[in-house]
């Protein structure tokens, strides 16, 4: 069984859909879908049964995908370990906005007791650029948030978070429980810098073209609040500075957390990262790694 075929399982099913996965990993469904039935049939037994809304793993299926993972795990380890026998080396790491998150602190954590002797660079980004330098070459693994144009970028999403509206705590919509779109009509909002990345600008936006004060920085979002009366999307679960609030805004989609890297960069370092951010997600749930556009 090569790896990379059971990389390919291990996606479908972990997402229950052939779709999904292939998005996951950057491919078409068709080949997918080939190398599944393949290995279908080199083990010689049905994995997943398909149907119109997904798959679901058989028995054979299941104890394939838990020693898929420990396989792929060791086939990781294995390259680190070489890697770190051919010396310490070290990665670049991208940031959006405020990186003084103690989630980031515990990920430093996790990824120096894997590679002790490697050195870290963080290059913190401005809010104009979601993929922190990424497609400029500046960093070699970026944690930021989406959605972003994606285009010869690899993405893994850690978890996803509730928005809300970033208010002057003595805005009149600062009384109500909770807030849609509609009632945020006709308000000037913050708003990224022209060039910004278009999904991005259009997410945080609500998905309308804006009016307001240009941003670039987390404390700039809460001054254009606090000083103006301009609101903006945040993170829900963020505490607001002092004279502002955060309510809840019903109808946008969550914010999703994610580890972006360029592909085809098989950079162990790069890779190791990206499954340590992944690991201590996985582990402790919310508030393991975050990255804050708007501020609170």
């Amino acid at each position: 069984m090569e790896l990379r075929t059971l990389r390919y399982f291990v996606a479908v099913a972990e997402e229950l859909h052939f779709g999904r996965a292939a998005v996951r990993l950057h491919i078409s469904q068709p080949p997918l879908s080939r190398a599944v039935k393949g290995l279908e049939a080199e083990v010689g037994a049905v994995l997943l049964v398909r149907s119109p809304a997904g798959v679901t793993l058989t028995a054979a299926g299941a104890v394939l995908l838990e020693e898929a993972r420990a396989l792929l795990e060791r086939a990781a380890l294995a390259r680190e370990r070489v890697a770190a026998a051919a010396g310490p080396g070290a990665v670049t790491v991208g940031v959006l906005g405020d990186g003084a998150d103690a989630g980031l602190s515990r990920l430093a954590a996790a990824f120096r007791r894997r590679h002790p002797g490697v050195e870290v660079r963080v290059r913190e980004a401005d809010l104009s650029d979601p993929t922190c330098g990424l497609h400029a070459g500046r960093v070699d693994v970026a944690l930021t948030r989406g959605p972003f144009q994606e285009t010869g970028l690899s993405v893994r999403t850690l978890r996803t978070d509730a928005v809300g509206v970033l208010l002057r705590a003595d805005d009149p919509l600062a009384r109500r429980a909770s807030l849609r779109l509609a009632d945020l009509a006709g308000r000037r909002w913050f708003r990224f810098p022209p060039g910004t990345d278009p999904l991005w600008q259009s997410y945080w936006g609500g998905g309308v073209r804006r009016e307001g004060l240009v941003v670039r920085a987390v404390v700039e979002c809460r001054q254009a609040v606090l000083w103006n009366g301009t609101l903006g999307m945040t993170l829900l679960d963020h505490p607001p500075s002092p004279g502002l609030v955060v309510i809840p805004l019903n109808d946008m989609p969550p914010s999703p957390l994610v580890a972006a890297w360029s592909t085809g960069n098989a950079d162990v370092l790069v890779r190791s990262f990206v499954r340590a951010a992944t690991g201590l997600h996985r582990g402790r749930g919310r508030g393991a790694v975050d990255a804050r556009p708007g501020g609170g």
